[in-house]
């Protein structure tokens, strides 16, 4: 798409209606194991399933499901899995699907924490933790290093396999300011984001595909595979009037429902596409001018949500409930420096306070699954002493009748 078709459309009804397009030419597979009940309690929302087709089966597991699609665009030679944020109860399949995967990064784009709910169980050890271990799936991650930018993380995670002793090193990218059902503060920030993940070699085709999460796996997700596969195909046909970018998104569409979630992610996929096309096919100096207008070195802010192109809810009924855009009308007062240091101050304290009560819960269940792990044994016990007890009884009868009848039989 060329600057005059884009600035065509560029308009909030004309985006509307492309995105309905899209979603009404998309193509709806089965989804019949998602709905199993014993899968119920794997999915994170009732209205978000992967496809019986291109869902990821766990090998060394006696249930094979987990909530994660595989994606597979031959043309770029791009392999994803788009998962959800994992559950509290999956954090274990979640690390099994890496390593049978052989997956080198994740891709997270959302906070644990958003809004006060938790979009996403702590699956990864914090600085303080430096460890954690998944003992129903064996294995073990421990955090090496963490690189704290102002709107994003990279991690390096060891991941190790109790099971046969063998440990691997895996990125963990990790965008803390894109707000859900949102799009990043710019193309510039996003796409700096982007190339931090290229530049790692995890998306390349010799490693196993790459992780990518939000809470849902479709909507930010959606975002970041679309860019990178239609800048990728840009870079190989060295044409970017070649890629249909909404048709490669229909693909994409075919083993993931509703990649994409709103029209303003739509716009944004579009115009991240448009800026990243420039510095694959020739200026090198993009990248530098990417990295200052993100402003990646200063001290991460507070997580403030961005506002809605426009006050339409999005088409898809996806991802659990949505939020009420905020009404028209409303004015944002400019606030003075002491405010907005204040602001962020607070903001940072609440983010800080609602992540720890979310690591406690987490450790609270993990102790209580310990437990019931405990009281299940010891019920165990209780069931079969009586019965190992009458067995012994009667054994001993057996062999003192046996001794007996030996003796007077001499």
């Amino acid at each position: 798409m060329d600057q005059e078709e884009f600035e065509d459309i560029d308009s909030p009804g004309q985006w509307q209606n492309l995105y309905t397009e899209i979603r009404n030419q998309s193509q709806e597979c089965s989804y019949k194991v998602a709905k199993f009940p014993e899968n119920r309690n794997r999915n994170r929302y009732r209205d978000v399933s992967p496809y019986d087709h291109s869902r990821v089966r766990l090998e060394n597991s006696e249930n094979d499901y987990i909530n994660a699609s595989l994606i597979n665009i031959e043309d770029a030679q791009r392999s994803y899995i788009l998962t959800q944020g994992p559950l509290r109860n999956t954090c274990g399949h979640f690390w099994l699907m890496i390593w049978e995967q052989r997956s080198k990064a994740v891709i997270m784009l959302n906070r644990v924490v958003e809004k006060g709910t938790e979009k996403c169980a702590q699956y990864w050890p914090s600085e303080d933790e430096r460890q954690m271990d998944f003992s129903d799936t064996g294995f073990v991650v421990t955090l090496v290093s963490e690189d704290v930018k102002s709107y994003y993380t990279i991690r390096v995670l060891e991941l190790q396999n109790t099971n046969t002793g063998e440990s691997r090193c895996i990125y963990h990218f990790h965008y803390t300011t894109w707000p859900d059902f949102g799009v990043p503060e710019s193309p510039a920030s996003f796409l700096n984001f982007l190339f931090k993940v290229r530049e790692s070699g995890s998306l390349e085709p010799v490693n196993g595909p790459a992780v990518v999460h939000c809470s849902a796996g479709i909507g930010r997700s959606g975002t970041f595979s679309l860019v990178d596969t239609c800048l990728v195909l840009m870079e190989k046909k060295k044409d970017p009037l070649s890629v249909d970018i909404q048709k490669v998104l229909l693909d994409m569409r075919e083993y993931r429902m509703g990649l994409i979630q709103t029209p303003d992610q739509l716009r944004f996929s579009y115009m991240a596409i448009k800026e990243g096309a420039k510095c694959i096919l020739g200026d090198a100096t993009l990248q530098q001018q990417w990295q200052k207008l993100s402003k990646e070195d200063k001290e991460p802010e507070a997580y403030l949500g961005s506002l809605p192109m426009d006050n339409t809810r999005p088409l898809d009924k996806l991802n659990g409930q949505m939020e009420e855009p905020g009404g028209k009308g409303n004015v944002i007062e400019p606030l003075k420096e002491e405010q907005r240091m204040e602001l962020k101050s607070e903001s940072l304290r609440k983010r800080h306070r609602e992540e720890r009560i979310a690591s406690t819960a987490q450790k609270l269940q993990q102790m209580k699954q310990k437990l019931s792990e405990s009281e299940k044994k010891k019920e165990n016990w209780l069931y079969w002493k009586p019965i190992l007890l009458n067995v012994g009884a009667g054994a001993a009868v057996a062999l003192g009748l046996f001794m007996c009848w030996a003796f007077l039989s001499q």
